[in-house]
């Protein structure tokens, strides 16, 4: 009897999605701004096309999680990590916007059902969107008034 390995899901969480360096994490948290949803803080910040450290960096979000020991043990700790995950995937990643986009989980997202969440998520990104839209047209604009 053969056994074959269990087959990777397509649709998983990509790497080039991943913000994964402490250093990208710091320049968020200093240089970013934030948004409050009921189960998370959700930090952000824009990023040029030019700023990626190398070329494949991608367009669109580029999201981490940060979840401190104050908030459980490893179990409760890894459980919120993964519902994040899950609700940023379900949620796509708008390529249109690009941004490093770190989220900070709160105790009550445990006890949370997992539509709301995505929801909080699917929200986040929006507002996210709109906020860099606006601050590039702004950018725009006076690049244009001072010509």
């Amino acid at each position: 009897m053969t056994t074959t390995a269990p087959q990777k899901p397509k649709d998983r969480f990509p790497k080039k999605r991943r913000l994964l360096r402490h250093a990208d994490f710091e320049q968020v948290y200093k240089q970013g701004r934030r948004h409050f949803a009921a189960h998370m803080t959700v930090f952000y910040l824009p990023r040029d096309k030019n700023s990626g450290n190398n070329s494949n960096t991608p367009q669109g979000f580029r999201v981490g999680f940060t979840v401190g020991r104050v908030l459980g043990g490893s179990v409760q700790r890894n459980r919120m990590k993964r519902r994040l995950r899950e609700a940023v995937r379900l949620s796509g990643f708008p390529p249109e916007v690009s941004a490093d986009v770190v989220i900070n989980p709160k105790r009550s997202l445990l006890g949370a059902d997992f539509a709301d969440v995505k929801n909080q998520v699917a929200r986040a990104f929006q507002v996210i969107g709109k906020a860099i839209e606006k601050t590039i047209e702004k950018a725009t604009e006076k690049a244009v008034k001072s010509v």
